[in-house]
């Protein structure tokens, strides 16, 4: 996250109360995701380091719990696009391959995130509530 990020200071406002609590811990897909941003291995080991967050490898059980989900939103995504005015299903193709397009999709490490928060932390900071309330509605979220 950049300084200039637009929910920039309120997630720094919430980690700084999380450090004052306790150590912070991150899983491996978010260990991947700043790493996107980082030239060097040990510069984001040592940011790591500096801020007292530990990168915590996800359990059998908690990739079960991320699995499960998973499976959870395959079984209820929409396959079409709907208009928010009618409800009218749409099909919406690509004119260069003609595979359908299809809304936002999520992927096996937004579940490896929320079952890790759920089962090996106890919260998740995350700007996508609705998300993770849906398919790991225990968990608190920040």
């Amino acid at each position: 996250m950049t300084p200039d990020a637009p929910h920039g200071p309120a997630a720094e406002d919430v980690l700084r109360k999380a450090l004052e609590e306790g150590p912070l811990v991150i899983s491996e897909p978010v260990y991947v995701e700043l790493s996107a941003r980082v030239v060097e291995q040990d510069q984001l080991n040592r940011f790591l380091v500096d801020m007292n967050v530990t990168l915590d490898s996800s359990t059998p059980q908690t990739l079960y719990r991320a699995g499960r989900a998973w499976g959870e939103y395959l079984r209820r995504r929409p396959r079409a696009l709907i208009c928010p005015q009618c409800g009218t299903r749409q099909r919406v193709r690509c004119e260069q391959c003609t595979a359908n397009i299809q809304t936002r999709q999520h992927v096996t490490a937004d579940f490896m995130i929320g079952a890790h928060a759920l089962l090996q932390a106890d919260r998740l900071l995350t700007r996508d509530r609705g998300y993770y309330a849906t398919y790991f509605p225990e968990l608190i979220l920040s």
